[in-house]
């Protein structure tokens, strides 16, 4: 069962909003490719602020995609999409249904 988690909060530059949708959309397969992040979800929670939320069953799997792949693609593209640096929380699971 899932008890970690991570809730990362981004806001797109002017502009960039479709730029940041669709490298979230392009995340998907590199999520599916790492075996301890059980759910992922990109979401848009408005005009221009998106978000990631992930979940992992041990906190090596959650430390393992801070340091993978989507992150870095992230973190390499913030200063062109973002308007500024993400907000990244570690989240601890308490009820799941």
């Amino acid at each position: 069962m899932e008890k970690f988690a991570l809730l990362a909060r981004v806001e797109a530059k002017p502009g960039k909003e479709n730029e940041v949708l669709a490298f979230l959309k392009s995340a998907l397969p590199l999520a599916e490719a790492e075996p301890d992040t059980v759910r992922w979800y990109a979401l848009q929670l408005g005009p221009s602020t998106f978000g990631i939320f992930d979940t992992f069953e041990t906190e090596e799997g959650r430390e393992a995609h801070l340091n993978g792949p989507i992150a870095a693609a992230l973190m390499a593209n913030a200063s062109a999409l973002l308007a500024k640096d993400p907000i990244i929380e570690k989240v601890d699971l308490l009820a799941i249904k």
